[in-house]
């Protein structure tokens, strides 16, 4: 079975400011497909949940189905502000909502899907700042990191988008502008008309476990010229897709017994290497995956002598990039 579309990233992270007016973009959330096909609906359910213990109905908040675009329905005021800080002396209040992913319309109260990601918003008690005041890295960047998970294996994608829909909408008279700096040959995309990024071919994670990419900005606002550089990387997960392989190729271990050995003796070994999995915690689910067995119809061999399976991870090199595995010794 398929477990369908994914998002890219846990969680966002975005700025609410006190009046800002109904209908202000927010923040644009991604979904990468399972199977071409498929086509990704977004929706936010429940209320929003202020604290732990403490949630409130949704009154502000709403995301356009098919763009993921998130933005205010309603304005948000200092009475509103009030209500959803815990006490009105707090300077931020901060709410979290989630955001479901589904690949048909989302029916009414349809909210038990099992992929969501979290959206933390900050709310402040004050209006936005003038644009001129704020520094080339709030222009250009939120406070998230530009980190993604994207699985092996899976179709191309838009996964995200560098210009900010609450900047671009409030600071109409600065020039923003961004660049993806990488190395020749990765296979990510950058968009100029739509400062989207896009991953343009499946991944393996064999090859390659991680992309470190530089996203670069640059604000223009009259002659003044600022820039600002920040990592961006993709992460890519792993699908348990390759079978696991003998350095020597061969899979069976001859053990000679000499007369009077004490117990603990090792007789023989056999290595395994698989270069799909690393070694899971609890580590006996990655001792159930493989076993040792002694094959013999002589009870008294059974009985007097043991496999025993022991594992670490190790790196692979295929093109010069490391990639993790894990090395099995029995």
């Amino acid at each position: 079975a398929t477990l369908g579309l994914y998002f890219p990233r846990k969680e966002y992270l975005e700025n609410v400011y006190i009046d800002e007016p109904a209908g202000m973009p927010l923040l644009r959330i991604h979904a990468l497909k399972d199977s071409h096909e498929e086509v990704a609906h977004f929706h936010l359910c429940q209320n929003l949940i202020i604290s732990r213990a403490r949630s409130h109905e949704n009154n502000w908040f709403q995301i356009r189905e098919k763009t993921g675009l998130l933005y205010l329905s309603k304005s948000l005021d200092r009475e509103d502000f009030n209500m959803l800080s815990v006490g009105n002396w707090m300077p931020l209040s901060k709410v979290m909502l989630y955001v479901f992913l589904s690949s048909h319309p989302f029916q009414e109260k349809e909210c038990d899907s099992a992929t969501r990601t979290t959206v933390f918003l900050s709310l402040i008690n004050a209006t936005a700042p003038a644009c001129s005041s704020l520094t080339a890295r709030q222009l250009c960047f939120t406070e998230m990191d530009l980190s993604f998970h994207i699985k092996e294996n899976k179709p191309p994608g838009t996964f995200h988008q560098l210009q900010l829909p609450s900047v671009h909408h409030l600071c109409q008279n600065l020039s923003i502008s961004y660049k993806l700096l990488a190395a020749e040959g990765v296979p990510f995309r950058y968009n100029e008309n739509t400062t989207s990024v896009r991953v343009t071919q499946r991944l393996d994670r064999e090859e390659r476990e991680r992309y470190e990419l530089i996203a670069k900005c640059s604000v223009r606002e009259g002659f003044r010229e600022m820039q600002v550089e920040v990592p961006f990387l993709v992460n890519v997960l792993d699908e348990d897709d390759s079978p696991p392989f003998l350095p020597n190729g061969t899979d069976t271990a001859d053990a000679v017994v000499e007369f009077n050995r004490k117990e603990g003796t090792v007789l023989s070994t056999l290595t395994v290497y698989d270069a799909d999995t690393t070694p899971i915690y609890p580590l006996e689910s990655s001792r159930k995956k493989y076993t040792g067995t002694i094959i013999t119809d002589d009870p008294w061999i059974s009985e007097t002598f043991r496999v025993e399976h022991i594992f670490d991870e190790i790196h692979f090199s295929p093109n010069g990039s490391q990639v993790r595995g894990t090395r099995h010794e029995y």
